[in-house]
């Protein structure tokens, strides 16, 4: 299953969910109804004690509609608080769990050990890099990625999960979060917990009544048995949900662990991961832990009562999956130093990550910009990686990030040097222009912003374009983390250097596109891409603008140019009766290109696929594309959600 594939059938996913909610909530309702039928027989019984005369049929279409509507507003009310409060991606539901966020410039050995992982999946998959979260307080060992989308998603482990396994065993848990981000997993469970939220409403409502108590001995308060009523459907409720997450999950866990052993290139580390689960444990104490299930890397619930309610299959079978040759035992590590762990169960000393950094000579070659040759990339090669990073994407991830001049690393890491870093990028070349830019920058955020950014603009200028995305992507993650104003401040800003040289290239464009797409929910000035969009005839006028501009930035020659969006334009598959014809370059403006990006950014899987083949065909139309079409590219496809790992890396 390609990228494209999973994200659908994660989409499908969502479908069979409302139709098990609606299940779920209509075995509720006539439940409720019989608890509302138990409180009239019990008044028109107390009526006919006093004289009165009542007749109680087990048929009442008033009470039942009453008890419906109720019985809607609560799960509705409950579903819908649930989801506005995870409004704010992976990192609300971290916090919720006790999670405390990592900074990107700690100098903790495990912390430092942890985001290196992260940082080098974020470059191997083409994604920017998600906060990473910390559950301190947890002892079991676990994880969890969380997110509406890329631009929002987190990474959380737990303690033990961070300092008790080994850099491979790590890679490999993270391996298998990071395939929840790129099979559309995250968003789906994360709308699953606020949706069941509502069905688990119901009990939390029996406890309350049950502990209500009449003032008076002599009067009967009918309250407690409705609340122990309530409580008894509530569980009912609670046994449907726990019943949805584990239909959603049980078999995505399986594929995760895959998706991480082809990731990494390395089933025992992933094993000796799931090993080690089952030497200590993987309970979460947290009491939102069980809404949660279904997200984490193993159960948090402990034993079930029926195999069929575990969100998890069970560890022997995740481990004989991708080790056959286990010997069925689990390992649990004392607590000892972790070099010394590190030594006993390998045989060698821990590798330089953990050890003050060491420059790697041959990384060197890979951000050099001295006329070396690009790697040879086929159009053919293109979608057949997006989602799918390699253990080469890894290693290149890894010499990468090593790779980069000290002063870009930590300005990456930083949210005020961030802003500086992105600024470098897209300075002008021009010595005098450049002079006013960063005169403009000192006048609309400070002398210092202006300085870091002059300072760090050599660097980047020789820094090669191969690595400006991955540099994009691992600053959006310390951006993140600016103060909301200081934000509006970064983006007007941005918005203005762009356009500052009165001619605004592709790259630079599409670059503030991605800032705005990843950091704009964030800061309430857009909103996370929801579906819309299911047929591409209505879109077919933004794809042709899209494909024309690759198309004028690859040649000036208008042969070429027609030739390159003719290469392009069937791949998009669009109907026969929809004419593709060739913009001219003032047809394609940017501000015509802004609007084509934000509507296909809510279009279907299968259009987006359509649409990247067809971009790939065009840039790639003289046979191969170069290092500037390549992330002009990748560029594209992140502004749609569809991270493209670095392209002729292994090829």
């Amino acid at each position: 299953m390609d990228f494209f594939a999973r994200q659908d059938q994660a989409r499908r996913k969502t479908k069979w969910l409302v139709v098990y909610f609606a299940l779920a909530v209509a075995s509720i309702v006539v439940m409720l109804y019989g608890v509302a039928l138990v409180g009239n027989f019990y008044v028109a019984a107390k009526m006919h004690s006093h004289g009165g005369d009542a007749m109680v049929g087990f048929w009442d279409p008033k009470l039942f509609f009453f008890s419906t509507f109720i019985t809607l507003l609560i799960i509705a009310a409950g579903s819908i608080w649930k989801t506005m409060e995870l409004s704010g991606g992976g990192g609300a539901l971290a916090e919720s769990l006790g999670g405390r966020k990592i900074e990107q410039t700690t100098k903790d050995p495990d912390e430092r050990k942890l985001l290196n992982v992260v940082e080098e999946m974020a470059i191997a998959s083409g994604v920017p890099m998600p906060q990473v979260y910390v559950l301190d307080d947890e002892d079991g060992i676990n994880a969890f990625a969380a997110g509406h989308s890329t631009g929002d998603a987190a990474v959380a482990v737990t303690g033990n999960c961070m300092k008790k396994l080994t850099r491979d065993e790590l890679q490999g848990v993270i391996g298998h979060e990071f395939s929840h981000i790129l099979n559309g997993d995250m968003k789906l469970n994360l709308r699953l917990i606020g949706i069941l939220f509502g069905i688990f409403c119901i009990a939390t409502i029996g406890r309350i009544l049950m502990q209500m108590r009449s003032g008076n001995s002599r009067d009967r308060n009918p309250l407690p048995l409705v609340g122990l009523l309530l409580l008894i459907i509530g569980s009912i409720g609670v046994f449907f949900g726990r019943l949805i997450q584990a239909a959603v999950s049980r078999q995505r866990e399986f594929l995760a662990d895959a998706s991480s052993v082809q990731f990494t290139r390395n089933p025992l580390g992933l094993s000796g991961a799931l090993q080690k689960v089952g030497g200590y444990t993987s309970l979460v104490t947290s009491p939102h832990a069980p809404d949660a299930a279904h997200l984490f890397f193993g159960d948090v619930n402990g034993s079930q009562f029926f195999d069929l309610m575990a969100t998890h299959p069970p560890l022997d079978q995740r481990i004989h999956a991708i080790d056959p040759q286990w010997d069925g035992k689990f390992k649990r590590v004392p607590d000892e130093k972790r070099d010394e762990v590190y030594r006993r169960e390998t045989g060698t000393a821990p590798p330089l990550f953990e050890q003050p950094l060491a420059r790697n000579i041959l990384a060197g070659a890979i951000l050099a910009d001295d006329g070396t040759p690009s790697p040879v990339i086929h159009s053919t090669s293109v979608l057949p990686s997006l989602g799918n990073p390699t253990p080469q994407h890894l290693r290149y991830a890894e010499q990468l990030r090593d790779a980069l001049p000290d002063n870009l690393r930590a300005a990456a890491r930083d949210p005020l040097a961030a802003t500086a870093l992105i600024y470098a990028l897209i300075l002008d070349a021009d010595e005098k222009l450049r002079a006013e830019q960063l005169a403009e920058i000192a006048k609309r955020i400070s002398p210092e912003i202006s300085k870091q950014t002059a300072a760090l603009f050599p660097d980047v200028a020789a820094t090669a374009r191969r690595a400006r995305l991955p540099l994009v992507n691992l600053a959006i993650g310390s951006l993140r983390n600016l103060d909301p104003r200081d934000f509006v401040k970064f983006a007007g800003t941005l918005d203005w250097l762009v356009g500052s040289d009165g001619q605004v290239e592709l790259f630079e464009f599409v670059l503030q596109k991605i800032v705005q797409r990843h950091l704009g929910p964030k800061f309430g000035v857009g909103r996370a891409a929801t579906v819309q969009y299911y047929t591409l005839k209505p879109l077919v006028p933004d794809c042709v603008a899209v494909l024309s501009a690759l198309a004028n930035v690859g040649s000036d020659d208008a042969g070429e140019v027609q030739k390159a969006f003719a290469a392009g334009a069937p791949w998009l598959r669009a109907p026969a009766d929809v004419p593709l014809e060739l913009l001219s370059r003032g047809q394609c403006g940017v501000e015509t290109i802004g609007a084509a990006l934000d509507r296909l950014a809510l279009a279907a899987p299968i259009i987006k696929k359509n649409l990247l083949e067809a971009c790939a065909r065009v840039v790639g139309a003289d046979g191969v594309i170069l290092e500037t079409e390549a992330e002009l590219l990748r560029a594209v496809a992140d502004t749609l959600d569809c991270p493209i790992p670095p392209m002729g890396v292994g090829e």
